[in-house]
């Protein structure tokens, strides 16, 4: 099955080779895009001087348009699937074929890459907001999902054509909800994940707060007004 392996990168210049190189060494069985959101650092010129497969945007529209570009890169080319990656190194490559495997064995829409599938959430500030939103979701869509803000997804042609061509459906948990609800066959597969080990994530804690209050009023009270359908 043709999988594409989508990489937003913002200013991610520390880490987007080693990133890239891993999938390209030893996993080049499935391909890749890197979409360069905007950045101001030296991460398009590095791509580029590696000659890696390059999407750069001339400004940055944050995760929700790079992903779309990646999405509407995979629909053009016709893959099976879809794999939302970080370009931090934070995510792990190894798992992409059993997340596949998965998709195939019960016709999946998206497979999550859960650090909590099988394994216990660890106390602090950003799994108790996960964990909100994890029953935020289960009260308006009747589904437990663990680990909804994992930024590691596959996602299905059908998803892809669906995203690749629509408004507001970013990579965020309000859209996970929304999906369930409009009947889209969704479920976790359990994963491990690295710590950043360059640069600073855009979450600090009152960026989370905040994070966490925009995900659980859209999925609480939103997704009630838009119109359902895949």
């Amino acid at each position: 099955m043709k999988t594409l392996i989508i990489v937003p990168a913002y200013n991610e210049e520390a880490n987007i080779v080693e990133v890239v190189e891993l999938i390209k060494n030893k996993y080049d069985m499935f391909d890749y895009v890197v979409i360069n959101d905007g950045s101001t650092d030296y991460t398009a010129e590095i791509c580029r001087k590696k000659n890696y497969n390059l999407i750069d945007l001339p400004v940055n529209l944050g995760l929700a348009g790079a992903f779309q570009t990646g999405m509407k890169y995979a629909l053009y080319h016709n893959y099976d699937y879809a794999i939302q990656y970080d370009g931090d190194g934070q995510h792990n490559p190894e798992y992409i074929e059993g997340m596949v495997a998965c998709a195939q064995k019960s016709d999946l829409d998206i497979v999550i890459g859960s650090r909590f599938l099988t394994k216990k959430k660890p106390f602090n500030l950003r799994m108790l907001g996960n964990t909100l939103i994890e029953i935020c979701i289960l009260v308006t869509t009747g589904k437990r999902i663990k680990d909804s803000t994992s930024g590691m997804r596959l996602y299905s042609k059908r998803m892809i054509k669906k995203i690749a061509t629509s408004m507001n459906y970013g990579p965020e948990p309000d859209t996970i909800a929304f999906l369930v609800r409009c009947g889209a066959k969704i479920e976790e597969y359990q994963v491990s994940m690295n710590e950043r080990t360059a640069g600073e994530s855009y979450l600090n804690i009152s960026s989370s707060i905040k994070y966490m209050f925009h995900m659980c009023s859209s999925i609480l009270i939103v997704q009630w007004f838009r119109k359902k359908g895949l």
